[in-house]
């Protein structure tokens, strides 16, 4: 019962997080440049696991009993994912890549690419509503084997985003050429505003 407790947390957990979404287009994005895939990768997947564990332990209940918390990470996701995004735009627009092998571009320090992860992470809210609130609300129909669903859960997001951000060096021979990366940065821009606008839009109904 255990296991089968853990699979189910492991089915919907990797169903949550396999949608394109700013965090896992940044993880990919890592990925094919090989800069901090591991460092990117756990930290993404330990904010899950923390998420997780909230939730699980009922701190679902107290997120819908505070509602200031919504509007607060609403805005400041808006804000960052509009930055993030023209930034991207802009990048496209300029052609900023010139391959996967350029002399003479300086890769982000291991503190910038983190600090962006985490952003990508914990400024979403669609983050909480889906580890703490949906997940949360999920292991309650397993009382007894809470501990496991979680577990599988979080094995869900270890699995997704590893295989995401070292997977990406499978398409790293496409992105040797410049003008894929103006469509990935062109791409990566579309998506952030994307949600930006989902956000402002969900805030104002």
């Amino acid at each position: 019962m255990q296991g089968m407790a853990a699979v189910q947390g492991f089915l919907v957990g990797f169903g949550l997080i396999l949608a394109i979404g700013a965090q896992n287009a940044f993880v990919l994005r890592q990925g094919l440049r090989g800069e901090h895939v591991a460092l990117v990768c756990f930290a993404c997947a330990l904010s899950d696991a923390v998420l997780i564990a909230l939730g699980v332990a009922g701190f679902g209940a107290i997120a819908r009993e505070a509602p200031w918390i919504d509007p607060v990470f609403r805005a400041a996701g808006v804000a960052f994912l509009v930055v993030y995004g023209l930034r991207a735009w802009l990048s496209a627009w300029r052609g900023g890549e010139t391959g996967l092998e350029a002399s003479g571009r300086i890769a982000p320090s291991w503190r910038a690419a983190l600090a962006t992860c985490l952003a990508f992470t914990w400024l979403n809210p669609h983050v909480y509503l889906d580890t703490v609130v949906l997940l949360g609300s999920v292991s309650s129909t397993f009382e007894g084997r809470r501990v496991a669903f979680a577990g599988g859960a979080i094995l869900a997001s270890f699995t997704f985003f590893f295989a995401l951000g070292y997977g990406a060096r499978l398409a790293r021979p496409l992105f040797a050429r410049p003008d894929a990366w103006r469509v990935l940065d062109a791409a990566v821009g579309t998506v952030m505003l994307a949600i930006a606008f989902g956000l402002a839009r969900g805030a104002a109904t």
